[in-house]
């Protein structure tokens, strides 16, 4: 795909601004605090000035309302197109605002690239600096939708220190360099527990991984998060933790 196809499909196919920077943030499995770190990068953004959306695209393991305390908001729809929440000063767009009771969505896979298709061209981000897609774990549909769709976007792959995560989250490098998407680096997340009572650092989950994955990828660890209290804490009260 030549950068005027690009451009034509980032511009006009969908809502987003040709400017919006978009970072997509990836790992190989689940649980290794990808939706914190997206929560936490854009409320980092948030607070520098720039203008934010998230775009909750785990329609099975929805998390990002609940982490920024939107899990109760309906978006409303204007002239025909849906307005995203608004939360922490960041747009909000997750499936989780659509579904009631924490009800699990029971769909196969070919309804999934429907649903992006329509975060992306039905929604009113507006002027946005940046939009961080929180993408579910693994290189399934979602990802390859993703390339398919915004082929200007960027990864941000996350791991935890352990050498099994990084081995898994070394495939969603892998395919996002087969689909030609820049990968902007690694984070380290979890790399160490910080005892909140006497400051001691323990390597719960070992060390190494996210060196080691940014080594293979050929780019930078951007950084090493560590794990805390704070951050668990916040999170389940829909407050993200760099916003404090």
């Amino acid at each position: 795909m030549n950068p005027e196809q690009r451009s034509q499909l980032h511009g006009a196919e969908t809502t987003i601004s040709p400017s919006t920077h978009i970072l997509a943030i990836a790992s190989g499995k689940g649980g290794v605090g990808k939706s914190t770190v997206t929560v936490n990068l854009a409320a980092a953004l948030e607070a520098l000035g720039y203008h934010i959306g998230i775009l909750d695209c785990d329609v099975y393991g929805f998390s990002i309302p609940r982490m920024v305390g939107a899990d109760e908001m309906q978006p409303r729809v204007v002239e025909g197109k849906i307005m995203p929440v608004v939360t922490h000063g960041m747009k909000i767009i997750s499936m989780g605002n659509f579904v009631r009771d924490n009800a699990p969505v029971i769909w196969r896979g070919p309804m999934l690239g429907k649903v992006l298709d329509q975060f992306l061209t039905d929604v009113n981000w507006g002027e946005l600096d940046f939009l961080l897609l929180d993408l579910p774990p693994g290189t399934g549909d979602v990802a390859l939708d993703v390339a398919r769709l915004l082929p200007t976007s960027s990864l941000i792959i996350v791991t935890t220190p352990q050498q099994v995560a990084a081995g898994v989250a070394s495939r969603a490098g892998q395919m996002a360099r087969r689909t030609d998407q820049r990968i902007l680096g690694v984070v380290e997340n979890m790399s160490a527990f910080i005892c909140p009572d006497c400051g001691k650092k323990t390597t719960i989950f070992g060390e190494g991984g996210g060196s080691q994955l940014a080594q293979e990828l050929g780019v930078p660890l951007l950084g090493q998060v560590p794990l805390t209290m704070e951050a668990r804490v916040l999170g389940d009260q829909g407050i993200p933790a760099a916003s404090v």
